[in-house]
């Protein structure tokens, strides 16, 4: 299912400082996170959706570019976005 407008407020508030800072790396990294969460979900009632598994696959290559920017240009919040995403284990 898809995210609603309260649940796409607190990711930004959480991760942008402010309800304004939608196009910050992080926000942008924390909302596709959940949108892939959403998705894995959708495909343990629906693994013959194979369109929407090809969106997911695109979803992940681009948080993949997204977060290989963020670490190259801010180390440390790359580590603590990973951490508070729980990306990594």
């Amino acid at each position: 299912m898809a995210l609603t407008k309260e649940q796409k407020q607190d990711i930004i508030a959480k991760f942008g400082g402010d309800s304004k800072n939608t196009g910050s790396t992080e926000v942008q990294i924390a909302l596709m996170t959940e949108r892939i969460r959403d998705l894995t979900e959708h495909f343990k009632v629906n693994p013959k959706d194979h369109n929407s598994r090809r969106g997911l696959l695109q979803l992940v290559g681009k948080r993949r570019r997204l977060l290989r920017y963020y670490k190259r240009v801010n180390l440390n919040g790359y580590r603590d976005l990973i951490a508070k995403l729980e990306l990594r284990k």
